[in-house]
């Protein structure tokens, strides 16, 4: 199994029990909403590509994980094909959209927080990937193991572009998102999707 020691040192938190059991109750839940989570991971690193041409490095690593991120929706889509689950709408999560309070919009302080943000949204997804695992068939369960090792370079190397690309030390910054993710994840949520908090009783 993949080591996760710099992502369980990023992450403030450990995914709470009650996630993982509510999980297991909506499988389906949890297979569509992860085929959006893969989707709209590319979306974003094609909308970096295209907002940030000057930048080789961040292209090409960019370029990389959008094709990773859509050979994953392709695996999970094929997964709900296999066990007649209907890929329908879905509302997001609260999730994402909650990372970006105090987000800065100018630059080059708006692209550090977009891959400190990346970072973060992808430490959490291979977490949870590794929490449920033991947890699931054993098609799901080597599916979920097999994308940990993708998954844990995209989270370096959302980091290594921000610290790369900032003029000052992100350390400020790392914590200042740490923090307002851990809350995000023990928050009490309304509704299950992979990025939720624990459900409100």
């Amino acid at each position: 199994m993949q080591d996760l020691t710099a992502i369980n040192n990023f992450l403030l938190c450990e995914t709470p029990d009650s996630w993982v059991e509510t999980a297991l109750e909506n499988q389906d839940i949890m297979l569509i909403d992860h085929a959006n989570c893969e989707k709209k991971a590319a979306s974003t690193a094609i909308n970096m590509i295209y907002r940030y041409v000057e930048k080789y490095d961040l292209l090409n690593k960019m370029s990389r994980l959008a094709r990773e991120e859509l050979r994953h929706f392709e695996q999970v889509i094929l997964i709900l094909k296999k066990r007649d689950i209907e890929y329908v709408q879905l509302t997001s999560s609260r999730y994402a959209s909650e990372m970006r309070v105090g987000f800065r919009t100018h630059e080059p302080a708006k692209l550090i927080d977009s891959l400190i943000i990346g970072a973060f949204i992808e430490a959490r997804s291979c977490e949870r990937f590794a929490k449920i695992a033991p947890h699931l068939d054993p098609e799901l369960q080597l599916f979920y193991l097999s994308l940990l090792k993708s998954e844990s370079r995209h989270f370096l190397d959302y980091l290594n572009l921000a610290r790369k690309y900032s003029d000052t030390a992100i350390d400020e910054r790392v914590a200042y998102y740490a923090e307002l993710e851990k809350t995000l994840v023990l928050k009490p949520d309304t509704e299950f999707r992979f990025h939720s908090g624990p459900l409100t009783s």
